[in-house]
Parts: structure tokens; sequence; C-alpha cells
């Protein structure tokens, strides 16, 4: 097993059409206003950018991510990351009734030495700080869902 790969799939059930949801996830650059672990986007282009995420761990994570795949009919967006972490992540939103369901894919390889010295007695923690972030970031978007 490799201690440095990660796996992650959060599922966020969202009172909201699945075009607003996708309008709101294709735009990193806004992260950060509804997102209190995602501290910097810095758009390089229309499909790169660099991302600085902290969320209760005192670390930051940094990475360039490049987005692979934007498909609005079939509501998926996914990015290539290279840095502190090197993997994919993907958003797949689906209509769920009257709302949405945005389903968050990752698989990274960790990078940042830190990380990768306590890998194996910090994987419970590590794993606990990403449910941690992805349960404020779901709470952070329906609160900005409601306020546009």
């Amino acid at each position: 097993m490799d201690c440095n790969r990660y796996r992650f799939l959060s599922l966020w059930s969202l009172p909201a059409p699945p075009a607003a949801v996708y309008a709101v996830l294709e735009r990193p650059e806004d992260y950060p206003r509804w997102w209190p672990q995602v501290r910097a986007v810095t758009r390089l282009d229309d499909s790169t950018g660099v991302l600085t995420i902290r969320s209760v761990l005192p670390y930051a994570v940094t990475f360039t991510a490049h987005e692979t795949d934007r498909d609005p009919d079939a509501g998926i967006l996914r990015i290539a990351m290279s840095g502190d972490i090197d993997g994919w992540a993907r958003w797949t939103v689906t209509a769920d009734g009257c709302g949405t369901l945005a389903r968050y894919d990752q698989v990274v390889h960790v990078r940042k030495p830190l990380l990768r010295w306590f890998a194996v007695p910090g994987r419970p923690v590590f794993r606990l700080n990403h449910r941690l972030m992805m349960a404020a970031g779901r709470r952070g978007l329906l609160r900005h869902l409601e306020a546009v």
C-alpha cells in the first residue's frame, strides 16, 4: 500500500438546480468567497490556476490545477493537480429530485515533505481533516447559493 496515496469521495446534496451548482463550481477563483479552507486561487490562464488550501490542521497545501475536462451537459468538471499534491479531482453535478447531487472524487499522491513524513501515523487525521474541509465547503456553498 502506498501510504502517500489518498482516494476521497464526497457527496453533497444541495437544494438548487444543477445548472446553478455547476455555474458556481466552474469558477474556482470565487471559491475563497464561500469556501473558507480555500485560502487563495490565482488564475494563470483560462484553464490553469494555483490554489492554496488549509483546513483544521496547521499546514497549507499549494498546487497547480489544470482543467482537463469541462462538460456542462454531463455536469463534469475535472482537473489535474501538481505540486504539494499530484493527481486529479472531478466534480460530477447531477439532478437529484428537485435539487442537485454534487459528487467530488479525488485521487492524489502527497508530495509535501511534512505530510509524507507523517504518512502512516497521520493518515486517519489527514482523512478527517479532508472530511472537515469538505463539510465546510458544502455549508459555504449552501449559503452562497441562497444569497445568489
